[in-house]
Formats: structure tokens, C-alpha cells, sequence
């Protein structure tokens, strides 16, 4: 019994100890996780003709397909309809062609 009771006690100070070093482990993950996103994101902008919420659920299916984006966004209200893409890989190109796929005019404005 008294074996049982050691085992018992020291998976209770496991436990209590993982549990209270786990917020600075996370914390200390996603910081490096932001540093790097930081370092290697581009971020990309285009005219387009994307002016709506239909439009937007018309080619959300086409810009979550390409690998690599890691964000991306519309402004309706701007008068040019301004894409904002941050990708770590993806290629100006690529995100052009994959616009226009959707149905919609697009261009690269002068970052």
C-alpha cells in the first residue's frame, strides 16, 4: 500500500508541476512562432474588383487553397478594392492567377 501511496503522489507532483510550467512553455512557443511568421511573411496588395460579401465568399474557397498564405483580406470599402495577401512562400503570381480563376479582375499595386 505504501508504494502505491509514492506512485500516487509523485504522478500528483508531475501533474502540478507540468501544469504550472505549461503557460511559460506556450508562451515561450508562440513567441517564437510569431518571430518567425514576422521574418518570413511578405505581404502583397492588389486592385481588384472583389466588392462584396458574396464576392468574397466566391473566391474565399480559391485563396484558402494556395499553400503558404497565411493571411489575407479584402477592403470593400476602399474604391479600389484592395486584396492584402501575407504569404511566406506564395508568389505575387500565383495569387494572381488564382483571383482571376475565381472570376475576378485583379492587379499588383506598387508595395
Amino acid at each position: 500500500m505504501e508504494k502505491n501511496v509514492n506512485i500516487t503522489n509523485q504522478i500528483k507532483n508531475n501533474v502540478t508541476n507540468c501544469r504550472d510550467n505549461l503557460p511559460n512553455f506556450v508562451s515561450t512557443i508562440n513567441i517564437k512562432f510569431l518571430n518567425k511568421m514576422e521574418n518570413n511573411n511578405k505581404i502583397y496588395q492588389f486592385k481588384t474588383n472583389i466588392n462584396c460579401g458574396g464576392c468574397i465568399a466566391t473566391v474565399t474557397p480559391f485563396l484558402n487553397e494556395i499553400e503558404g498564405l497565411s493571411d489575407w483580406e479584402v477592403d470593400t470599402t476602399n474604391k479600389d478594392k484592395i486584396l492584402t495577401v501575407k504569404t511566406e512562400e506564395t508568389k505575387e503570381q500565383q495569387i494572381i492567377e488564382t483571383v482571376q480563376k475565381a472570376g475576378f479582375k485583379i492587379e499588383l499595386l506598387n508595395n
